[in-house]
């Protein structure tokens, strides 16, 4: 039996924090807080919901970063559906209606080309 001995290092990372503006308009990468009032999502579906944001465009992509949900029905997906209209994705596992929670929800916004 050989024993190696190893010596490994640790290496102290400290977090950093990337803060970027808030904006009405949408520019070329931007952090968009939006205030949005979902609809009901009936029982066991994944349903599209649009909200109107200026300044985007088909081809951008759209980054969920943070939302106020607090009930069962999760976002899982948001994208950009046509000019100017932002479209999510709420999922409800649950076996009634739930309606996602109203208030601020904010998106990292990359333009396309």
């Amino acid at each position: 039996i050989v024993l190696l001995e190893t010596t490994m290092s640790r290496e102290v990372l400290s977090p950093t924090e990337l803060r970027m503006p808030p904006v009405a308009s949408v520019a070329a990468g931007s952090l968009v807080t939006l205030s949005l009032t979902p609809a009901a999502v009936a029982t066991i579906v994944a349903a599209k919901q649009t909200f109107t944001v200026a300044g985007l465009n088909a081809g951008d992509s759209v980054v969920p970063l943070s939302n106020p949900n607090t009930t069962a029905a999760a976002l899982c997906g948001a994208e950009v559906s046509a000019a100017n209209t932002l479209r999510l994705t709420f999922v409800n596992p649950t076996a009634g209606s739930v309606t996602p929670t109203a208030g601020t929800y904010t998106f990292l916004v990359i333009k396309g080309s």
